[in-house]
């Protein structure tokens, strides 16, 4: 890469009005300062629908439709902050640090394109991405237990996050794909503010980074337990009926599974070995 061409992408990362639809996208889904306003998607979508309409009014020049349209964002925001409560103080540090950052028409129209094509669609394909993976690992390993037998008992257990792992993978794969596919349509449909191909680049990876940031939160909370759940798969796979704690029971040994023998109630602990 040429000297030249670095210095082009310093200057849209510090200076493009495009460079917002990664701060935009990161302000409107911040919980700890902000109280993450860009998950009401009511107030999303009323925002969208009464700038929208506004931003190409061909009666009015630039300036007068800016003056309108910021008048209208300003006036949503400041009743979406209102009140006294912890999350309305937040959102009126949001509707204080948006409004330091709208300054003409493009600005309006980056913090809209933002809602529309990064915000709104990372939201909508984060639903689809599961909150656990036993779904995926119940199924391929059915698959592998019905095909190859109890015998292979052991290939479920040691194969069984990787099932899980990858099965959600490939929903957020699916989930990337496709909304990334539809913003580069839209950016290529978008004739009204001229832009250069890198700040195109800009905003592609301002909702890949943003989406990615967001999956592995996700990924985050569905991590652990992998151990017990196989084990428990493989209890009702093979029919092991469980049985809840005996009222007699009482020690500091934590217990996974009681089931009832012909005799007594046997009790099984599941442990990770330790390799030192």
């Amino acid at each position: 890469m040429s000297e030249k061409q670095e210095k082009k992408i310093h200057n849209i990362v510090y200076g493009s009005a495009w460079r917002n639809c990664y701060w935009f996208a990161r302000m409107l889904l911040n919980t700890d300062q902000y109280a993450a306003p860009g998950k009401n998607e009511k107030f999303l979508n009323l925002l969208l629908s009464e700038l929208e309409p506004l931003m190409t009014v061909s009666d009015l020049s630039e300036d007068e439709r800016y003056k309108i349209c910021h008048d209208t964002l300003i006036g949503n925001l400041q009743k979406f902050s209102a009140g006294e409560s912890k999350s309305a103080i937040q959102r009126k540090i949001f509707f204080e640090d948006i409004e330091a950052e709208i300054k003409n028409l493009e600005d309006i129209a980056v913090f809209l394109f933002t809602i529309k094509y990064i915000v709104l669609p990372t939201n909508s394909a984060l639903k689809k991405i599961p909150s656990d993976d036993q779904k995926f690992c119940r199924e391929y390993a059915t698959k592998i237990l019905t095909s190859l037998g109890r015998e292979h008992v052991g290939k479920v257990i040691a194969l069984w996050d990787t099932l899980g792992v990858r099965g959600c993978l490939n929903v957020e794969r699916e989930g990337v794909i496709t909304e990334f596919t539809k913003l580069r349509a839209a950016l290529e449909s978008l004739k009204s503010f001229p832009r250069t191909s890198i700040e195109d680049n800009a905003i592609l990876t301002a909702f890949v980074q943003e989406f990615e940031r967001r999956a592995g939160q996700k990924r985050k909370n569905r991590a652990g337990g992998s151990l017990e759940d196989v084990v428990t798969f493989l209890f009702g796979f093979y029919k092991f009926k469980s049985h809840s704690t005996p009222e007699h029971f009482q020690s500091d040994i934590e217990v996974d599974k009681w089931f009832k023998c012909p005799s007594v109630m046997c009790s099984i602990s599941v442990m990770m070995a330790n390799d030192t």
